[in-house]
């Protein structure tokens, strides 16, 4: 028998006493955090305010069994993307014994803003708006979605948010949990609610400023500047961003937010660590710029004097683009249908630029018709006699791309895509649905080069891997690929990392045939959202037989919030819910060597070389092939001798293509 040496502890009333009520306070806390806690909460007041017709609406003029209030917002994504859920469910003959209200307390939302939100999205339930904000006060709302749901003593029964399938930055398929809809379920079943609490996620309501005396932090003097250097190109009209950062009126009711994703990094979208390389479009914000943001916000959001308003920022089109597009196509003849829930395999279209000799691309932008339903697009050149879909598929060769994140850049001067006589444009378009049936009609412009002032070529091309395996849990799977080797000197331009939902972090290094390595890029935050094409400062010359090495890290674990289902294996695939790994990058070939060769860092056979060439011999054993596709290691194996060359590769994509 083993005996203890610990001395007994002597009886202590206060020892007690504090232990116990340490114990119920942890048990207090530990119930609350699980939503289990449900203290009587006390009576609301009443309200009475105006709706998007115009008609006076008070809380307390009925007599339902329940109420459901959600504070919402004529700008803010999540509350766009809940619109018609909530539509829904105010339509529902089981809830026709409920009130539903949306209370619009943004002080930038006007009446008319509330009117052709409701005519937009189809609501029929009162929008009310919110003047002074007294309402979100009374309910301490903080959010856009956030809903509060009253019994029929108007008491608050839940708070939080709808569901869980759409957040920030993260889209679900499907809700993995109803809570809005549970919640009302049980009351009317005269039920406990199981989870009383939950946390909303969405835009910060856009409360009137409460003006503080702090540091002389002006819009008009200092922070409107800091937008049009940072922000503005996509903060304005006609572009992706939600809202405008040019005029006062509107940025004010956006401060709170603007303090929250700028303190917390999500804006402005830069994602390189500043210790490597130095990037043409560097967005970020220096220290002493977010800290003027800061105070300006703790300051009340003061406009200041309209006599220090720098000059307007002026754009020559509503394109990202330098000029006017000298070339716009409709990428469909008509819009596109895009159904409210399920899968949307990848569409093709074929659309003829009617191109009689060479043209040169200088600048392309890809622009959406309905960002909201638009996960990417790339457009492919190919000869009109050809079968492939263009040169590289997804891991190269695409003339130009839409997806989140990627700001359009002209190229240098002297450097330009080839497009051929001849070639029609094959447009891969990635629809999700967004729960409600959506339409899109996107288009392409394009701004062509002089030819005789092209001096250099610029194509794309990548470091891909397509064979990995990502395990169930794992929070730090690591997948590494290989570019073809430069088959003569070459300029990089720049790289953009492609992964999906499980995506963690991405890096980029360069080596060298003398055995020297560099690290180019650095992005240890991937963020799927904010697909960044990084331009180098100055192009970065890559001697032959230079080759590029990527290192991508996937984490698809509970611990990742994006991650669609942590309990899959997966592996490459098309939708996001799969992954991919791409290291794409725009390399730069004098005219003279781009032909002969065959791009700089090769074509198609190439990739699949660096691909599967495990011992970097620049050709492919069987050994090195898999176990499927032995057969046709056979087939272009045509010498017999154990080994496939690109040159091998090349011949047989020739006959395949005949």
């Amino acid at each position: 028998m083993i005996h203890s040496q610990i001395s007994p502890i002597k009886f202590n009333p206060f020892v007690l006493f504090t232990t116990c009520l340490l114990s119920l306070i942890f048990l207090y806390e530990s119930q609350a955090e699980e939503g289990n806690q449900q203290p009587v909460p006390a009576q609301l007041g009443n309200f009475v305010l105006k709706d998007q017709t115009g008609t006076t609406q008070s809380l307390y003029d009925n007599n339902m069994k329940a109420s459901v209030i959600v504070f919402m917002g004529t700008e803010c994504p999540l509350a766009k993307l809940y619109a018609e859920r909530l539509q829904e469910m105010s339509a529902s003959p089981a809830y026709q014994n409920v009130n539903f209200y949306g209370i619009m307390s943004n002080q930038h939302d006007s009446i008319e803003n509330i009117a052709e939100y409701a005519s937009l999205h189809e609501i029929s339930f009162p929008l009310l708006k919110d003047i002074h904000n007294r309402v979100a006060d009374q309910f301490s709302a903080e959010r856009t979605p956030e809903a509060f749901l009253l019994d029929d003593e108007y008491r608050i029964r839940y708070r939080g948010r709808i569901d869980d399938q759409f957040g920030i930055g993260t889209l679900l398929k499907e809700p993995r949990t109803n809570d809005l809809k549970n919640a009302l379920d049980e009351l009317l079943a005269g039920h406990k609610i199981t989870v009383p609490v939950t946390k909303a996620v969405g835009c910060i309501i856009g409360r009137e400023p409460k003006m503080k005396s702090t540091k002389e932090i002006t819009f008009s003097r200092e922070i409107i500047r800091i937008f049009q250097e940072k922000c503005i190109d996509c903060h304005r009209e006609g572009q992706v961003a939600p809202f405008a950062l040019s005029d006062y009126e509107e940025v004010k009711g956006w401060a709170g937010m603007i303090e929250e994703v700028v303190r917390e990094g999500r804006m402005p979208p830069w994602h390189a660590d500043p210790r490597f390389g130095e990037f043409k479009n560097d967005c970020s914000l220096e220290e002493s710029q977010k800290q003027m943001i800061f105070d300006w916000v703790a300051a009340g959001a003061p406009e200041g004097n309209q006599a220090d308003y720098p000059p307007a920022k002026t754009f020559s089109t509503l394109w990202q683009l330098p000029r006017e597009p000298d070339l716009i196509l409709p990428i469909t003849q008509k819009p596109v249908a895009v159904p409210a829930t399920g899968e949307v395999k990848y569409q093709y279209y074929k659309v003829d630029p009617g191109l009689t000799e060479d043209k040169w691309l200088q600048a392309a932008e890809i622009r959406p018709g309905n960002y909201a339903v638009v996960h990417h697009i790339l457009v492919f050149a190919r000869d009109k006699n050809s079968k492939g879909r263009g040169a590289g598929g997804e891991e190269g060769g695409f003339l130009a791309a839409y997806v989140p994140g990627l700001i359009p850049q002209p190229f240098p001067k002297g450097m330009a895509k080839k497009i051929p006589a001849n070639s029609e444009l094959i447009f891969q378009v990635h629809y999700t649905p967004i729960g409600s049936p959506q339409e899109d009609l996107s288009q392409f412009a394009l701004i062509f080069a002089d030819p005789e002032q092209v001096t250099h070529q610029v194509m794309t091309t990548s470091a891909t891997n397509r064979h990995f395996e990502i395990p169930p849990g794992e929070n730090n799977h690591e997948v590494t690929a290989y570019s073809p080797r430069a088959k003569t000197d070459v300029q990089l331009l720049t790289m953009m990392p492609h992964m999906h939902l499980r995506g963690k972090s991405f890096d980029y290094e360069v080596q060298y045939p003398d055995g020297k390595k560099q690290k180019l890029l650095s992005v240890p935050y991937y963020d799927f959202n904010w697909q960044t094409s990084y331009r180098l400062s100055e192009p970065l010359t890559l001697p032959k037989g230079t080759r590029l090495f990527c290192t991508a890290h996937f984490d698809n674990s509970t611990e990742n919030a994006f991650n669609p289902d942590p309990t899959l294996t997966v592996r490459w695939g098309d939708q996001t819910w799969e992954e991919m790994m791409i290291g794409y990058c725009d390399i730069v070939v004098p005219l003279e060597n781009s032909q002969a060769t065959n791009g700089g860092l090769g074509g198609r056979a190439d990739q699949i070389i660096a691909r599967l060439d495990q011992n970097g011999d620049g050709h492919i054993s069987k050994d090195e092939t898999p176990a499927k596709w032995w057969a046709i290691f056979l087939l272009v194996d045509t010498d017999r001798n154990g080994e496939v060359t690109a040159e091998e590769l090349e011949i047989a994509g020739k006959k395949f293509e005949r």
